[in-house]
Formats: structure tokens, sequence, C-alpha cells
């Protein structure tokens, strides 16, 4: 499986550079919503099912909109289609203002809707584009070496949701342990704490809104090189057709919606979680930090070790360590659950990229199609969640009101990331196959 060809080349490295922050930039827009879900709900005050609207509404946009993108980038170019993608991103952002004025939740979600727009652009456009800057040969690795840079994004993300919000809401501080505000105060007090804890969620969106339009700027005026035999016009029926006879494509779509459902489930609960055992949503980030840096050290090694072993096989195993940690946090309470919920990210780390990869390899011109239904497939992370959600309210809003198989309705909930990796490993052993 070693192989010699270059990753990158030098002669579109800054094309490259600028392509990869997207993905820090989206990266941190992931995990700066996930925190979000908690805080909502206390606030709010919502069940655990409405709160996790938010990331039926984040991952929502990415279903809608994944497979216009495709239809725009095949009509235009890959830069039009980021450029596209950022101006959603900034209308999305700065939403959150009119949103925070009129203390509606529904509002919240439609600003979240339109900024995944953006997002579905950007990765719509931004994955196919780094698979076609340099080698077919090292185009999984060239994309798990781009994929590398979003768990920075999302590590700013957690950060600024923890210092800037989480830490700032005194709902928080009024409401612990999982209580909801009409539990502590009355109308008046709730109402001003609502009002202020909605400007603190509403601050750091349209502060990201005119960092997007930062990026805008530079991308605009960058030349930005195109390949011809990707970006050439194809007849979307007919690219549908052939992509949908590919197993290996259609059959990635599914491990993808699944692998996705799985990520955001383990990131979003793991909030939840850490406060079933006494600890708060502040201090709980730290858990979702050291998640995401166990996710960036097993990128890295993931790539590196995808010089000397194919993606199936390297998918494979990972999906048995995922399914390994997960079933830990299942059944073991306390710390070592939680331990082992923040080890899950490790083995989470080559998923997405290596089953976009793999799915993606060999189909030149149906690439920006293909690309489009593997963006859909994210639509995932907005239906699971909200599964979850329904079994954390089985015996109230709280996280420890019943026992399931012996163990907290927190735990059992990860039966559905448990079940994802199963798919993800049945994928990762079949294509193995094929890529010896």
């Amino acid at each position: 499986m070693k192989t010699d060809a270059p990753v990158i080349s030098k002669k579109v490295l800054f094309p490259f550079i600028l392509v990869t922050s997207l993905f820090a930039l989206w990266g941190f827009a992931n995990d700066i919503t996930n925190p979000m879900v908690s805080a909502f709900k206390k606030v709010l005050e919502l069940d655990n099912f409405q709160a996790s609207l938010v990331q039926l509404a984040f991952y929502g946009g990415y279903f809608t909109m994944a497979l216009p993108a495709a239809i725009f980038v095949n009509r235009y170019t890959y830069k039009k289609g980021v450029l596209l993608g950022l101006v959603l991103y900034v209308v999305g952002a700065l939403l959150f203002y009119p949103a925070a004025a009129y203390e509606e939740f529904y509002f919240f979600l439609a600003a979240l809707y339109i900024l995944t727009f953006g997002l579905a652009f950007l990765e719509t456009t931004a994955n196919p584009y780094i698979l076609a800057m340099g080698d077919p040969k090292t185009a999984t690795r060239r994309l798990n070496l781009a994929q590398a840079f979003n768990p920075m994004g999302a590590l700013a993300g957690l950060i600024v949701a923890q210092n800037y919000i989480l830490r700032a809401l005194q709902s928080d501080d009024v409401a612990p342990s999982g209580r909801l505000l009409y539990e502590t105060l009355d109308e008046s007090g709730r109402n001003a704490i609502r009002t202020s804890d909605l400007a603190v969620i509403r601050d750091p969106y349209v502060f990201l809104g005119l960092v997007v339009i930062a990026f805008f700027m530079i991308i605009l005026f960058t030349k930005m090189p195109q390949n011809k035999e990707q970006e050439a016009k194809t007849h979307i029926g007919l690219s549908i057709k052939r992509l949908f006879q590919n197993g290996r494509f259609a059959w990635g779509v599914v491990a993808q919606m699944f692998y996705v459902g799985a990520q955001i489930m383990v990131w979003t609960y793991l909030y939840q979680y850490a406060e079933s055992i006494g600890i708060d949503n502040a201090t709980a980030v730290n858990y979702g930090i050291a998640a995401l840096v166990v996710f960036l050290i097993g990128r890295w090694i993931g790539t590196a070790l995808m010089k000397y072993l194919n993606s199936g096989s390297l998918l494979f195993y990972f999906a048995i360590g995922a399914s390994v940690c997960t079933i830990v946090t299942i059944f073991i309470s306390g710390f070592i659950g939680l331990y082992t919920l923040v080890g899950i990210s490790f083995f989470m780390s080559i998923m997405f990229p290596t089953i976009y990869g793999v799915a993606l390899e060999g189909l030149d011109q149906d690439a920006k199609f293909g690309a489009a239904f593997l963006v859909m497939a994210i639509v995932g992370g907005a239906l699971m969640p909200t599964l979850q959600g329904l079994i954390l309210d089985i015996g109230g809003t709280g996280y420890t009101d019943t026992r399931i198989l012996g163990v907290p309705e927190v735990n059992f909930s990860f039966i559905l990331p448990l079940l994802c990796f199963f798919v993800v490993m049945f994928y990762g052993k079949t294509v193995s196959r094929k890529l010896d």
C-alpha cells in the first residue's frame, strides 16, 4: 500500500492552505454548537427532545442544501461554490442578533438552519476540491490531512463556548444539575436571566459572521486552481444513476450517515453524561476539549498509517476500537465511563474522510454529485441525536431518572452510537477486500 506520490504539490500549496482553512472554519461552527443543546435547554426551559432540535436544525441544513450545492458547482466552479457557501454562513451567523432580540427558540433554529446551508456548500465543494488537488493515489491521505485541521477549529469553538458562553450563563448558576429555571425563580427573574443569557449566546456567532466575511474577501481575490476533469459539466440524472450502480459509493453513503450520527451523539451527549456524575456544563467542556485533542491525535496517526495500510482495513480496526470504548461507556458508570466516552474520539478520527475518500475514489466528473450525497448523509447527525434525546426523556427531563439494563438512561442511550459503529465496521471490512 506504500506510495511515493506527493500528497500535495508546491504549485497548489497556497490554494490548498486556503481551502484547508475552511475545514477549521466549519469545525468551529460544529463545536461551538454542540454545547448549545444543554445551554438552550436550561435558558429556554426545554425538555431533552426539544433541545435536541438544535442538532436537527444544524445538520438538517446539510441534507437540504448539499444537492443544490452540487448542482451549483456543476454549473459554475468550485471557487464560486465556496464563495456562496461563505455568504450563507455569514447570513446564518448574523441572524443570531435578531433571534436573541425576539427570544424565540425557533428563530435560533432558523438561524442555525441557514448557517448550515453555507456549511453544506463548503463541505460539498471543499472535500472533492481537496481530492482533486493532486495524484489520485494520495487523494484519501490528502483529505485526511486537510480534515486534520477541522478539529483545530472545533477546539477553538469549544474553548469559546466554555469561556465566553457557558461560564457566563447566569441560568447555570441558579439552576444547576439539570434543573430548569421555573423550579428556582419567579417569572420576572426568569425573564431577566433569559434576556441576558441569550445575548451571551448571540455574541460569538455574530463575531463569527464578521470573521467569515474576511475569509470571503481573501478567497474572492485569490486565483484558485481548476480541475477540468472534475469540474466538467455532467448530466445530473446520468451521474446519479452511475453513482448508485457503484456499490462502494452507495454503501459509503449509508456508512457515512451512521458515522456522523455516532459522532454527533458522542460529542453532544458527553455533556449530559458528565452532568449525570456531578460535573457542571462549563467544566464538562474540558472533557469535550480532551475528546477533540485525542481526535486530532488519532487523525494524524491514522493519516500516517494510511501510507502502509489500505483505507478499508484501517476503518475496520478503528471501528472496533470505537465499539469497545462505547460498550465500556454504557456499562461502567462514573469517571471510567466518561474517560472511555472521550476515548471514542480517537477511533472516530479517520472515519469521515476515509469513508468519503473511499466512496469517491475513481468517480471523476461524478465526484461533485457523489460529494453532495455524502454531505447529505450528514443528516444522520440531525436524526439520531433526537432519538437519543427521546431515550433520555423516558424517566423525565433528568439524565438518571430510570435504569435500563441496570444502567441509567444516559448510559444506555449510547447503544445508538454503538449500533452506528457496527455499520462502519461492516463497511470497512467490505471495502478492505476490494482495496487489497
